[in-house]
């Protein structure tokens, strides 16, 4: 028989690990509308001003802008005025806080407040990892409602969205959020009341060195080339932050920086805590500022964060990033101390570090042996710790026996506990003299755990090991300190700097609430693959009911060693022998009990954006928008000039159109703009022509013989080199709708313009559509160029070499096909294949064709509502993304079913309700391309 007497294990089939996801039932988040219905929403919010805390030079400089003298004066007037000494003391104090030395740069003093758009945010897209799972499962549409729970829907009707948006109280749903920070947290603070809700922020902003250093412009590309524009991505924030050669270097930086911490402050609660991930070039600067905002009483740490390599220098090497941590309240921070393995040889030249032999003996071992050049004798590793203290009195300085032999303190020491607790010690067998010194022996196995300090040197690689997605991909390591520190389970986290979503990644894991935000296209699609296909130790609840927000279960327990493993460990102190009491015990947050049979996936999320409400300018029923005629007049004339700057238009497969002599309309009712175009396919300029311009130059162009072109078609068809074209500009943070294209395309047709851009952030599908069928509606050739928002940044562009700014978005090409089920409803089952990305190139009229396993991404929603995008399936062509969940799930799915996800064909699935499919594609530069089918 086997070793221990037992009968050897009959061998059973493992059943699979089933999928499950926490949910947080507690918590609530105001209703949101879906993007479907912001064509009605109406509920608009003025611009919201924040003030900075008024602050005086301590030279009380005179400044015709700042009211700081004149308050100074005020206050000194006060003290010398006073009808009391409490009085004066206090008009003395304020002006005392008031004349702190404090962080100065240009801009400052002129600015003493800054004025954010309040919009809403509306939800995009509804994701679930548990609900792709169940659609693979053969789960049917004639379970709507539960596959609707499983998205985190609250199915609430048009109307209520519409008329009661930002009123209702919904279950929480982690988010995804398209925009730029500032705005989104001024919406979160103003249409959501989540001021004092969130417990903690990690920003790992642009760190405000090199322009170019840390951009990442595609979704497959991170060989990213310092100052190559082709290389740049063009993202507001990554753009405000890390161009030191825009206006006014790091002063901008500090005032971008300064904006957003003003409004990490209003949403953190009371216990809140905030991490600023930073280099060392600005460290200093970002300390003083956040001194500042928060106040230098609230400044909790600076930890070290030691990088997997160095950067290179002339000089000397720098190895470290830092996080400076920052409490809404440090009277009030919420805190959970965080231990980490303690190694027997902590410091090779710390003295006493013995070996207990079986025998009893105790051997006091050499440096080489501390520093693993020798062996060491085997037994129970120890710390011989004096059993004095510095702080004893008289009474504590008594003489005592151990083994024939009388201690007494050295000079003014004195033992560190009572004659009592000397013989505790005693008779457990915890003393041990070595000269004149009484020691107690500290073995290491009492609690082999030390705390986590400042100095985080252990931190060199992603703790979970994935690969690496994003050009300045934080640690998650890092960041999972963060939140076990100042966190619980089912807290709320934020973090404005989305990146590749590594605080929502770890968030996730963790079991708290998540909300992330990024200008970027390019880190969303990135972060939203990695949630969707990621998985997660299960780790058991407190109480069930609640969700995490009733923590985790932590347990004591040995492995067959004897070693603690579990979450509970004892700690054996001197104090706790000398007093003969059992030891403390320490919950290691980081060790939860895991449930081994169940594989975690993310939760219900959501991936939503910052659109504003519609407005009727002119009273004829045309929303625009949502700017008034004079700021959205301002918009069109700064999208006008960046057009002028970077005239390029890139087509794909290395192809471009360039455009010349734009220009606004001489008459107009719903035309931006007008141009010609000068450059092929092939990039060569279009031949002189003996006609003159049709287009005049507005003032200040540049004349070339490349604006020379021929007279238009009168039919409008067509287009060549150097043909007039027409441009339109969506809404500056909307999406563009499908009365701006008919409109425009009407005025284009009837002015004979040879081809229409419609030029803009996002589009709406049924627009989208309009543009591939302008030809056949209209008369007129159409194309959508889709826009980067940092055009949104005034004049940041400037000296620009080259950039993909502007870029001509494909259309998915998809087939459905329909077949009767082989199980015995026999309905309808049907499938969609992605055959490809059709790109039109608008200067040879030919489209350019990329093939459907040639994409990042794509997602299906097989039953879609028109409202919001529900990812059924989602598909990662030619990657490993599934492979991780393929792995913890082996057994429970077909491999087939898996297949379908890395490919190009969904998995079958039957008509919906609405009897209709969406098809959406992430292209590489994290564009969304969206298409509607009837079944």
């Amino acid at each position: 028989m086997p070793r221990g007497g037992r009968a050897p294990r009959s061998l059973k089939a493992v059943k699979p690990k089933r999928a499950e996801s926490y949910k947080h039932p507690e918590a609530t988040s105001l209703l949101r509308p879906d993007v479907g219905t912001q064509a009605q929403f109406r509920k608009k919010k003025p611009p919201q001003k924040y003030h900075y805390d008024s602050s005086l030079s301590p030279a009380l400089d005179w400044d015709g802008q700042n009211p700081a003298r004149e308050h100074g004066e005020a206050l000194i007037r006060q003290v010398l005025e006073a009808d009391s000494l409490d009085a004066a003391k206090q008009a003395a104090a304020e002006l005392k806080s008031l004349s702190k030395p404090f962080l100065n740069w240009a801009g400052k003093a002129e600015r003493l407040s800054f004025d954010v758009p309040t919009l809403p945010l509306f939800v995009h897209e509804r994701l679930s990892t548990k609900a792709i799972l169940e659609t693979l499962k053969g789960h049917k549409r004639d379970k709507q409602l539960s596959m609707l729970d499983l998205f985190g829907d609250p199915q609430r009707p048009i109307h209520d969205q519409v008329l009661r948006a930002y009123e209702y109280p919904d279950d929480w749903v982690n988010r995804l959020i398209l925009g730029d920070s500032l705005v989104v947290m001024s919406s979160l603070l103003h249409y959501e009341s989540l001021g004092g809700q969130v417990q903690m922020i990690y920003m790992d902003p642009p760190y405000g060195v090199k322009f170019g250093s840390n951009f990442q412009p595609f979704v497959r590309k991170r060989d990213v080339k310092h100052n190559d524009d082709a290389d740049v991505t063009r993202e507001p924030e990554m753009v405000k932050a890390y161009r030191d050669t825009w206006e006014l270097g790091v002063h901008s930086y500090l005032t971008y920086l300064r904006d957003r911490l003003l409004l990490c402050r209003e949403l953190l609660g009371p216990s809140g805590s905030v991490f600023v991930q930073i280099g060392h070039e600005n460290v200093h600067h970002v300390q003083e500022l956040l001194d500042e905002v928060f106040g230098d009483g609230n400044m909790c740490g600076l930890i070290v964060l030691t990088k997997a390599a160095s950067q290179s220098s002339a000089l000397l090497p720098s190895v470290n990033d830092y996080l400076l941590w920052y409490a809404k309240s440090k009277d009030h921070v919420k805190y959970r101390q965080l231990f980490k393995p303690r190694p027997p040889v902590d410091t090779a030249t710390r003295r006493y570090i013995c070996i207990e032999t079986p025998d009893g003996r105790v051997v006091d071992l050499s440096l080489k042996q501390k520093l693993g050049e020798e062996p060491v004798p085997e037994g129970r590793w120890l710390r011989l710790v004096a059993l004095t203290s510095q702080t004893g009195s008289e009474s504590s300085r008594f003489p005592y026996e151990f083994e024939g032999k009388t201690y007494r303190p050295p000079g003014t020491r004195g033992w560190s506990t009572n004659k009592e607790g000397l013989d505790a010690i005693k008779q457990v067998g915890r003393m041990y003299g070595v000269g004149t010194t009484l020691n107690f022996k500290n073995y290491h196995d009492d609690f082999p755990y030390r705390q986590i300090v400042s100095l985080w040197d252990d931190i060199r690689s992603s703790g979970f090991g994935d690969e690496k997605l994003y050009v300045v991909q934080t640690q998650p390591e890092a960041v999972e300190r963060c939140i076990q520190m100042t966190t619980d389970p089912g807290d709320l986290m934020l973090d404005p700097t989305c990146g590749s979503g590594t605080t929502a990644y770890v968030a996730e894991q963790l079991g708290r609430r998540w909300i992330t935000i990024d200008t970027s296209r390019v880190p969303l699609a990135l972060a939203r693959q990695r949630l969707l296909t990621a998985t997660f130790p299960f780790y058991q609840l407190k109480e069930e009911k609640r969700g995490p927000a009733g923590g985790f279960v932590y347990v004591r327990k040995q492995n067959s060693k004897g070693e603690e493993v579990g979450g509970i460990v004892p700690h054996v102190t001197l104090k706790s022998i000398a007093n003969s009491e059992p030891p403390d015990e320490e919950v290691l947050v980081d060790r939860p009990e895991s449930d081994n049979k169940i594989t975690r996936v993310t939760g219900a999320f959501c991936v939503e954006a910052t659109i504003p409400t519609p407005v009727d300018w002119e009273g004829d029923g045309v929303e625009d928008s949502g700017a008034d005629v004079e700021t959205y007049g301002s918009f069109v004339d700064r999208m006008i000039e960046v057009l002028r700057k970077s005239p390029v238009l890139h087509v794909g497969g290395g192809k471009t159109v360039t455009l010349r002599n734009v220009r606004p309309p001489a008459k107009t009712l719903s035309l931006s703009a007008e141009a010609v175009v000068v450059n092929g396919a092939n990039g060569k300029s279009a031949e002189k022509s003996p006609h003159p311009d049709p287009l005049p130059r507005g003032e200040g162009e540049e004349r070339s013989g490349e604006g020379i072109v021929s007279e238009p078609s009168p039919s409008g068809r067509g287009q060549g080199e150097g043909k007039p074209v027409a441009i339109v500009f969506g809404p500056e943070n909307g999406a563009v709708s499908e009365k701006l294209v008919y409109e425009a395309a009407r005025e284009a047709y009837a002015k004979s313009y040879t081809h229409l851009y419609v030029i803009g952030f996002a589009i709406q599908p049924n627009a989208r559509e309009l543009v591939e069928k302008c030809d056949q509606v209209v008369g007129v050739q159409a194309t959508y160029v889709q826009a980067t928002p940092d055009l949104m940044m005034g004049d940041l562009l400037k000296n620009m070499r080259s950039s993909q700014i502007f870029s001509v978005c494909g259309l998915p090409e998809i087939r459905v096909q329909s077949q009767k089920s082989k199980v015995q409803s026999g309905k309808t089952e049907y499938q969609v294949e992605l055959v490809g990305l059709d790109v039109f190139d608008p200067a040879n009229m030919e489209a350019v064709h990329r093939s459907g396993n040639d994409v990042p991404a794509w997602f299906l929603d097989t039953d879609y509502n028109s409202l919001c995008f529900h990812v059924s399936q989602a598909f990662f062509p030619r990657t490993a993304a599934w492979d991780d969940l393929k792995k913890a799930l082996k057994g429970e799915y077909d491999d087939a079913l898996w297949d379908h996800l890395a490919g190009t064909i969904s998995a079958p699935f039957e008509a919906g309700e609405h009897g209709q499919i969406a098809v959406k594609v992430i292209d590489d530069r994290g564009n969304e391309l969206l298409v509607v089918r009837s079944l």
